[in-house]
């Protein structure tokens, strides 16, 4: 049963995570009538597993290199990043009374780690703003400014003067990122890949399954030109980890028509010279596995790596190649929903500077649900909020022209 459309006008936001409450409260200081409305039962599901360990907000680098973490979409993202840069919201999370600080590497954290706080203050300013809430209505259908969404009750249709989709990505989709919305939007869509993602490697299974939870440490990732520093996690699904996902876009590419080789360095801290000096100290009758136990602390998994992909090295020399430029190859990336975020997305081409449609004026979308992507270390929020942001600005502004319809698409 479809009850008849609401005679409430109002600006309706679709996707109750970080740009969907950010465009609501910039709107409702605005002093606009907002409803939110979410497939979810509640709110910021996907921003609470964010920062389940720290929710890194932000990053403090320098602003030009901060926009050239955006890679192919820094251009377009750009004036939105200025508009809102980090400062601004950090700002906002310590004007609600959430102190941030930034860390060795850079990244901005809440002071008390935890976002679920956060969030609930967020939505208290909210609902002083009377920003309205409507939990378990999925997205069905969009003809102009009308929305049909599935709800517990049935099908509801409701008129609105402006809407923002803020639907977000196409992972997690038991946090509420499914992707489907894209059928609604096909062809101003590219499609969705995954990003910040892990992968599988040729390795047999049962060592993925033996070494379940093992962490490789401080290690690094050369590929392309590239190199990246962390920690590698091995899981049954494959591996993941930090450097892992600074390199998935180039990764992705190429894993599209082959396999892709990276070169892994199990001690990146150490010179060649301080390796092979370190071999040569050991006892000739040592076994391989104690010596590079004891001259570089690897542990098990370490060692049983180097034993899987160069069994064969067995002199300094040789053992200071496997340590140092162990061949690494990966076969395909990890599925699409378990990908931190997604790539693909409603395209630039599609959307006019305040990221409204040009097909249907009133109809605007941010967040992740655009394409664009970014590494980890606080990039993701910040588009997120700042697309919001300028998003929130380009409805106001075109409910508040005299002629919205004359408005440049």
């Amino acid at each position: 049963m479809t009850h008849a459309a609401s005679s409430s006008l109002h600006i309706a936001i679709i996707g109750a995570g970080p740009a969907g409450l950010f465009a609501a409260e910039q709107l409702g200081k605005q002093g606009h009538q907002v409803h939110i409305y979410d497939h979810m039962a509640r709110p910021g599901r996907k921003f609470l597993m964010a920062g389940r360990s720290g929710l890194n907000l932000t990053h403090n680098e320098p602003f030009k290199g901060f926009i050239s973490r955006y890679a192919a979409a820094s251009t377009w993202l750009e004036p939105a990043l200025t508009a809102f840069p980090p400062t601004a919201l950090r700002h906002w999370a310590e004007e609600l009374g959430h102190e941030c600080f930034v860390g060795s590497s850079g990244k901005v954290f809440l002071k008390d780690y935890k976002a679920s706080p956060l969030l609930r203050s967020w939505l208290q300013r909210l609902q002083g703003l009377s920003v309205q809430f409507h939990p378990r209505h999925r997205l069905k259908a969009l003809n102009g400014l009308e929305l049909t969404f599935q709800t517990p009750r049935g099908e509801q249709t409701h008129k609105a003067v402006a809407i923002i989709l803020a639907l977000g990505g196409s992972s997690w989709a038991r946090l509420g990122s499914d992707g489907q919305w894209a059928q609604l939007l096909s062809e101003h869509c590219a499609s969705f890949a995954p990003s910040n993602c892990g992968f599988m490697p040729d390795w047999p299974m049962e060592f993925l399954t033996r070494h379940e939870g093992a962490t490789l440490r401080g290690v690094s990732l050369t590929y392309a030109g590239q190199t990246k520093r962390g920690d590698l996690i091995i899981t049954p699904r494959g591996i993941e980890g930090a450097p892992l996902y600074a390199l998935s876009p180039l990764l992705r590419e190429k894993l599209t028509t082959e396999h892709a080789t990276l070169t892994l360095n199990l001690r990146p801290t150490l010179s060649i010279e301080q390796i092979t000096a370190r071999l040569a100290q050991q006892r000739l009758r040592e076994s391989r596995s104690n010596k590079l136990r004891k001259a570089f602390k690897l542990d098990k998994p370490a060692r049983e790596l180097l034993n899987l992909l160069a069994p064969e090295a067995r002199t300094v020399s040789e053992l200071t190649s496997a340590i140092t430029a162990l061949p690494l190859t990966l076969t395909a990336p990890a599925a699409l929903d378990r990908a931190i975020s997604t790539a693909g997305g409603v395209r630039q081409t599609s959307l006019n500077d305040a990221y409204m449609f040009h097909h249907q004026p009133g109809l605007f979308a941010c967040g992740e649900m655009l394409d664009w992507e970014a590494p980890t270390g606080g990039y993701l929020l910040q588009g997120c909020f700042s697309t919001a942001y300028v998003c929130a600005k380009g409805v106001h502004h075109w409910l508040s022209a005299s002629l919205p319809g004359k408005i440049e698409s």
